[in-house]
């Protein structure tokens, strides 16, 4: 970086407080901190021209988990555990609407389906068979049951006779959210600098030396909000999660309307403006989508074209229009990690993919856990 005086006066001196990451985790700890400090400098610093993690990748699902992978998740944590984790998603979905508003969000509660292809009877059979345990495990949270029985009505291929319906999940426009909170954010005097990469830092003294490539600045408390990325700023616990999606062109007459989940969550689809948006996959190589690569995969994009033509449209023609990948955050546990890694530095990463649900309340907790 080859900065003149007038860039480093302006943009990177006398910091206050850094972001790495501009998603919905970063920018929603800026704003936390302008209520804190209204008279702070706060500086963000994203590696991407947008967004490069998720923020903007995402299938932009407003849901708290499917039946296949509550029951997963009740293998691994205690059924406190559990409840917590669906709680603070439910908490962060509601800060984000209260923050948005539905509007902006393009919000709509079309419920949630999970279905389950004919090979899949065990899971099936397990999930129907415990869905009245899940279901009087998340009551104190909803006063009613989440989940139930239907009819497929959208005409899908190969899959079992019912579907596990949600009443309370819902969907949202990425790119309109996204969009909003950085305009939430420049409102409130935050800069954003896009295309700065974060290669290290370290503290000296009261402050916190940040390492942009060959360029250096100072800030007095630096946050990492990069999720996907943090093991690359020394975070060993989140392990990359690359999820590659894909989208139609526009189908006429599109009966299928809400979100949709496949094998433990591991595919997703939905409809939005009048296309199928699919993604998911990367069971079929774990090893291969612990990656921080914007690429994608034969095997994986084969395999949701097949679904596409056999499970989700098999009696309706259709055409690829475009292809993506996100970068998520994951790790042996569900739960987030918020935590001071040292002086004057703090991380909220490790989404576990639910960054839409969470996102907004790490980042506020991100902001709250720095002293005054």
């Amino acid at each position: 970086m080859n900065l003149s005086y007038w860039e480093q006066k302006t943009w990177f001196t006398d910091v206050d407080y850094t972001i790495v990451g501009s998603g919905i985790v970063g920018l929603n700890c800026g704003l936390r901190l302008r209520e804190r400090f209204p008279n702070a400098a706060i500086l963000v610093l994203e590696r991407g021209m947008l967004p490069q993690g998720a923020s903007t990748k995402n299938a932009g699902f407003a849901c708290f988990g499917s039946i296949s992978e509550i029951l997963d998740d009740l293998k691994t944590h205690t059924e406190q555990e559990v409840l917590d984790l669906v709680k603070e998603r439910i908490s962060g979905l509601q800060q984000l609407r209260k923050v948005l508003g539905d509007d902006q969000l393009d919000y709509r509660e079309l419920g949630g389906y999970e279905l389950f292809t004919q090979e899949d009877t065990e899971l099936y059979l397990e999930c129907t068979r415990k869905m009245e345990y899940v279901n009087a495990l998340l009551r104190p949270l909803f006063e009613r049951d989440v989940y139930s029985l239907r009819t497929d009505n959208f005409g899908f291929g190969k899959i079992q006779d019912k579907v596990i319906f949600n009443q309370f999940e819902g969907q949202i426009d990425t790119g309109k959210m996204m969009q909003g909170l950085v305009s939430i954010a420049q409102q409130g005097g935050i800069q954003i600098l896009n295309n700065c990469t974060v290669t290290g830092f370290e503290q000296i003294g009261n402050e916190v030396k940040v390492q942009l490539g060959d360029f250096s600045f100072t800030t007095k408390k630096l946050c990492i909000a990069t999720n996907g990325f943090a093991q690359q700023l020394d975070i060993p616990e989140v392990q990359p999660a690359r999820a590659q999606v894909l989208i139609t062109k526009p189908i006429a007459n599109l009966k299928v309307k809400g979100t949709f989940h496949l094998d433990k969550g591991y595919y997703y689809f939905r409809n939005i403006d009048n296309r199928i948006l699919l993604g998911g996959g990367r069971n079929l190589d774990f090893t291969g989508e612990q990656t921080t690569k914007m690429e994608q995969t034969a095997l994986i994009q084969n395999e949701l074209e097949r679904l596409l033509r056999e499970v989700i449209l098999p009696n309706t023609s259709f055409e690829i229009d475009d292809r993506w990948s996100g970068i998520m955050g994951v790790g042996n546990q569900k739960k987030p990690i918020l935590k001071k890694l040292e002086e004057g530095v703090y991380c909220g990463v490790r989404l576990g993919g639910m960054g839409v649900a969470i996102g907004s309340t790490i980042g506020k907790q991100l902001a709250d856990m720095i002293e005054d």
